[in-house]
């Protein structure tokens, strides 16, 4: 292996070529070593884009490259399985972004294929990589905002327009669960640090987009009298929230699963009966952070912060919160 972790990038997806890319760009110990579609130009003009040695107009030339030692993995959640398998017999370690698959099952199998064939496997999820995050885990350690009483998170945006966008197919599985409501459940699984019991969902299911939810509101009991309460939407005013409510306090990030792109933006909020005050942490590109985890899972054996049991345990939360959002109903999560 090479001093950095080579990337093969699956596709040209809008997240890879505008985020995932020139945040390995950006990374210490990652570089791009090709990039694959199943379109050649595509891939050579993204190629080109951003000074990629090598192109691929197929997923398994990708694959078969012995240069790329692991791959990120952006298709439409479908695919994820099935290339996620592919890539573990290939010898790469993978990169998945979220949802890892469509339901438990797949995932557990796709978990256990990267373990019989020795390579790391994780999900996507950037926001954890940023600092901020655990800035925040420190404030609620230290008791500022007193014990923990509840989290809200809203993660929506307005595409309805683009029917032919790969969410609104509920094959491919689309639905705003799947795409953004995931974000809010993990970050509540994070902070909490267990897993959650039950959901209770009610959700607007449109037609005009194959019958995948479009907005939904949802309620997340975990244990100790803890909940989640969260809305997530593709039909909604743009929104990227999560507040943390304690008996002493509460904490708000405005742009809990973005990322800032200006030195002056407050990142956190901290809210108690002695007054109010704006934290900046720092601008710092949780796609570029992300991937030098994987680079020091794969080269150093450092242990992935959030591995294949994380990835398990956040799609056993959304299967439920689908369940509950399509009878409008609490759901147990066992």
């Amino acid at each position: 292996m090479s001093k950095k972790l080579r990337f093969g990038i699956m596709s040209t997806a809008r997240i890879a070529r505008n985020s995932m890319i020139p945040g390995i760009l950006k990374s210490e110990r990652c570089e791009v070593g090709a990039v694959a579609s199943r379109n050649a130009e595509k891939a050579s003009e993204l190629a080109e884009r951003y000074h990629i040695d090598k192109y691929y107009g197929s997923y398994e030339e990708l694959l078969d490259d012995p240069d790329i030692d692991a791959v990120y993995i952006p298709l439409p959640n479908h695919l994820h399985k099935p290339w996620t398998i592919k890539a573990a017999q290939a010898g790469k370690h993978i990169l998945c972004e979220k949802p890892a698959a469509l339901t438990e099952e797949d995932v557990r199998e796709m978990a256990d294929v990267a373990q019989a064939n020795n390579v790391l496997f994780a999900e996507a999820f950037m926001y954890r990589y940023h600092p901020k995050h655990a800035r925040v885990r420190e404030i609620i350690e230290s008791g500022e905002i007193g014990q923990l009483r509840g989290i809200h998170g809203s993660f929506t945006f307005n595409n309805a327009e683009d029917k032919d966008n790969v969410r609104y197919s509920k094959d491919m599985g689309g639905g705003s669960i799947y795409d953004v409501g995931c974000y809010p459940i993990s970050a509540a699984r994070m902070i909490y640090g267990q897993e959650p019991k039950a959901v209770t969902a009610h959700a607007f299911f449109s037609e005009e987009h194959d019958g995948v939810d479009m907005m939904v509101h949802g309620m997340m009991e975990f244990d100790h009298g803890l909940g989640l309460t969260f809305d997530c939407g593709m039909w909604t005013y743009s929104r990227c929230s999560l507040e943390i409510a304690g008996t002493e306090g509460r904490i708000e990030l405005p742009s809990a699963f973005g990322w800032e792109r200006m030195e002056d933006m407050s990142q956190i909020f901290v809210h108690t009966a002695k007054g109010s005050r704006e934290e900046k942490v720092g601008i710092y590109n949780h796609f570029a952070l992300q991937a030098d985890a994987m680079a020091a899972a794969v080269m150093d054996g450092v242990p992935l912060p959030y591995g294949p049991d994380d990835a398990i345990s956040n799609i056993r939360a959304i299967e439920a919160c689908l369940r509950a959002a399509s009878s409008s109903s609490r759901v147990e999560i066992k």
